[in-house]
């Protein structure tokens, strides 16, 4: 009976102690509708699932990160994921598990061919570091 209570106590402290990474992304995107008017500015807004309990707000910058998935040419049950920064957000208003953002700087340069050159929802974000 002893050896269950160990067992249950140890069982329970390895559970609480886990920890479990969460994946930052963006998650919808928003964009003004052309008019047809020359040298019309679309403005878009990416929502990201980062907000101020993450340690975002307003100004801060995100690094965003595509994840290009590739099949093994030698093992055809096996992926390599590549995630490549492809630019960054800045943050236009913080709630406490999102925030909103628009583009600041799309890395043009020195990438992997990309299906599309935007952020689109799924891409990965992280605070800026540099």
């Amino acid at each position: 009976m002893r050896a269950f209570f160990i067992l249950m106590i140890l069982l329970t402290s390895l559970h609480s102690t886990s920890v479990v990474a969460k994946s930052y992304l963006i998650y919808s995107v928003a964009q003004d509708l052309p008019m047809g008017v020359d040298e019309q500015v679309l403005k878009k807004n990416f929502y990201v699932n980062m907000g101020s309990n993450q340690g975002v707000k307003k100004g801060t910058l995100l690094d965003v990160f595509r994840i290009i998935s590739v099949l093994d040419p030698y093992d055809n049950r096996k992926r390599i994921n590549y995630r490549v920064k492809i630019g960054e957000l800045k943050v236009l208003h913080a709630n406490q598990e999102a925030a909103i953002t628009i583009s600041h700087k799309t890395l043009t340069e020195d990438l992997p061919v990309l299906d599309l050159d935007s952020f689109i929802v799924g891409d990965h974000v992280a605070v800026a570091t540099n």
